[in-house]
Parts: structure tokens; C-alpha cells; sequence
């Protein structure tokens, strides 16, 4: 399965959850408020969400923010600069992390270019 399809099943999984439990709205309605874009810039965002899924370990978090990422018109360089970032604050777990979001990142990158 392709990375891209990987995400779009967990999205859809994530709408199926939310329709059976719609108090999930309220988180949801606070994610998209808090990813507005009145001071920082929606990439700019994408990249710090990035960074913060590589240090908490989130592996969807590191799938969908890096898609976003590079949908909000972040470089290659960006991207992996945000990583080494993540690594400083996250130290060697943060690394390991930081690998799979490069994996993740070529992955999509490639399907991209398909």
C-alpha cells in the first residue's frame, strides 16, 4: 500500500470513529481553528506539526503532516530541516522518528512524481 493510500484509509477510519462518537467534533473543530492561518502561514505550521509528531513519536501524525507539509508548498530542504529541529528537542528516540519521516517523505515525494 502506498503511503498516500495509507493516509487516505486513516482518514476515512478517522471519519467512521467521529461518526459514531460526534463529541470527537469538538477536538476536531479545535484542531482546524488552531490551524488557521491569521500569523503563521499554513506550511509554516505544517512543518512545526511535523516536528512535534517526530518528538511524540506519532508515526499518522508524521504521515499526515508531512502530505501536508508538501501540499502547503514545503521544499525537500524544509522539510528536512524541520527534522533535524524535531531531533535537537527530541534527542535519539526523536532520531529514530526523524527516519521514518525522511521514509515517509521520499515515499511521497516519489508517488508524487508518478
Amino acid at each position: 500500500m502506498s503511503r498516500s493510500q495509507e493516509l487516505d484509509e486513516f482518514k476515512q477510519t478517522l471519519g467512521e470513529l467521529m461518526a459514531e462518537a460526534p463529541e470527537l467534533e469538538q477536538f476536531s473543530g479545535f484542531v482546524e481553528s488552531a490551524e488557521e492561518t491569521t500569523v503563521l502561514d499554513r506550511k509554516t505550521k505544517e512543518l512545526l506539526s511535523l516536528a512535534i509528531g517526530v518528538v511524540t513519536r506519532c508515526d499518522h501524525c508524521i504521515l499526515w503532516h508531512t502530505d501536508a507539509a508538501l501540499e502547503a508548498g514545503a521544499t525537500h530542504d524544509e522539510i528536512v530541516d524541520a527534522l533535524k529541529v524535531a531531533v535537537v528537542m527530541g534527542g535519539g528516540p526523536a532520531m529514530t522518528y526523524a527516519v521514518d519521516a525522511y521514509d515517509t517523505l521520499r515515499a511521497l515525494e516519489a508517488e508524487r512524481n508518478e
